[in-house]
């Protein structure tokens, strides 16, 4: 079980949510939240979000549908959510809406 977390070649459920996860929290700190401020070192987290999906995303491909895979698909929204969270806090800061000084 601990070979196949290390191992990128097999299919890990817990290193792939344990990816995403992490690189949520990391954007979070590198983006000093509330105060969303710029950074470019937060493309590393937006990418190491991708990656943790596609492994879970390797989950659902083949096989019969079961329980397992809607907890797969679970994950995957879970994912899915963290994604555009992280791009918000990669692209917000560059954007100007004109509200910054109300």
């Amino acid at each position: 079980m601990t070979r196949a977390i290390f191992n990128p070649r097999e299919k890990s459920l817990i290193r792939a949510n344990v990816l995403v996860l992490g690189s949520t929290a990391a954007a979070i700190l590198l983006s000093h939240f509330p105060r969303v401020r710029p950074d470019a070192w937060i493309v590393v987290p937006a990418l190491l979000v991708l990656v943790g999906t596609a492994d879970t995303f390797r989950h659902i491909i083949g096989g019969r549908w079961s329980f397992r895979h809607l907890g797969v698909l679970l994950c995957l929204y879970m994912d899915l959510m963290a994604t555009f969270l992280v791009l918000f806090f990669l692209f917000y800061p560059y954007c100007n809406f004109g509200f910054r000084n109300i």
